[in-house]
């Protein structure tokens, strides 16, 4: 069988994660609710869309909205995020394969399996520690700014992880590398962390970052990262 292009795999993840994900959440939140609430009104009159617990509105508003994301919004979501991780790595490939040539990683499984578990670890410990950032730090703005630079370096990592590892780099060499040029990593990741910001939901904003993401794939792949700034 013959292996899918990368403009296959392009519009594959466009349609699931902004056609079919993305696209179902605005029109239920931006379309559905509100016809929805202007035909309680109609129908029972402005008392009906009070903010009472006990309201037809809150009642019916609550039981659509969970759901809409029981039968809906889960699943696809989870569905949507193991797919994502196998396009990624297939978008990934074939750039680096056509940029570069055959990946010249020659890591044993059991180094493979290591550095994919450490990286995982790596990677849930940067975004704690970005997400305890904003809590804990006191004074207004500053906590969500240290958050902002964590999430910027964590998705540069993300991008360039996929091409450092087909050039067989292990993960402390990576890590090394983000870290000495972070100059350079942060202002690359920043597009995409200021974008995963836009929606007030974690979820749409996780669909937004599945479908922009691939771009910043291929920009990682064919990016030469600027030292010594």
């Amino acid at each position: 069988m013959r292996e899918p292009s990368l403009r296959q795999r392009l519009l594959e993840c466009c349609a699931l994660n902004g056609g079919v994900l993305l696209l179902s959440l605005l029109l239920f939140e931006y379309a559905v609710l509100p016809a929805l609430r202007l035909g309680v009104r109609l129908a029972f009159g402005a008392g009906a869309l009070s903010s009472d617990r006990w309201s037809v509105w809150m009642i019916l508003n609550l039981i659509l909205t969970y759901t809409f994301s029981a039968l809906w919004v889960l699943p696809i979501f989870g569905i949507s995020k193991i797919i994502n991780c196998i396009w990624f790595q297939d978008i990934a490939d074939t750039a680096y394969r056509s940029s570069q040539g055959r990946a010249s990683s020659q890591l044993s499984v059991s180094i493979l399996v290591a550095d994919t578990l450490f990286s995982i670890f790596a990677q849930a410990l940067f975004l704690i520690q970005g997400m305890l950032a904003s809590l804990v730090l006191p004074i207004y703005g500053l906590g969500d700014a240290v958050c902002l630079l964590h999430m910027c370096l964590l998705y540069a990592l993300y991008s360039f992880e996929y091409k450092w590892f087909n050039m067989g780099w292990e993960l402390h060499k990576r890590l090394a590398f983000i870290e000495t040029e972070w100059p350079y990593f942060l202002g690359f990741g920043l597009p995409l962390a200021l974008l995963t910001q836009i929606f007030p939901s974690y979820i749409m904003n996780g669909c937004l970052f599945s479908l922009v993401f691939p771009v910043f794939i291929l920009s990682g792949n064919e990016a030469e990262p600027v030292v010594g700034l």
